[in-house]
């Protein structure tokens, strides 16, 4: 079971927030807020209330929070994301949005590769060709 600290860090990844974001929200350095995600130190109710504000989500939410199960019920209920999910429609939408950009981005570099390989290869059968 991962701790408290680990979940608030996955679910600040998740929401595409920094350290220094949450810290400064918090009124705390990024290291003392670095710390809490580490698991260095306790974190009492309070501060987990701020974090939980700051990362728009509820206590019961962080505590319950496991990854596996984001995964799986986003895989398992593609169409109906929202299908025993605990976090709520817009944090899996952010995510899945996050990784389909990233997939995007990726598939038109290796286009954009494509693309200009296929031209080299246009000029150097021309150039054989008419020799």
């Amino acid at each position: 079971m991962i701790n408290i600290g680990t979940k608030i860090k996955k679910v600040r990844e998740l929401r595409n927030f920094t350290q220094d974001y949450v810290a400064e929200k918090l009124e705390m350095t990024q290291a003392g807020y670095s710390k809490i995600e580490q698991g260095i130190v306790d974190v009492p109710y309070s501060r987990l209330e701020q974090i939980a504000k700051v990362l728009n989500i509820k206590i019961e939410d962080i505590i319950s929070f496991d990854e596996k199960v984001l995964i799986t019920n986003q895989l398992n209920n593609h169409a109906n994301i929202t299908n025993g999910y605990i976090l709520g429609d817009k944090l899996v939408l952010e995510y899945v949005e996050k990784n389909y950009l990233s997939r995007i981005d990726d598939l038109t570099k290796q286009v954009d590769f494509q693309q200009k390989e296929i031209e080299r290869l246009h000029i150097y059968l021309k150039e054989a060709l008419s020799k």
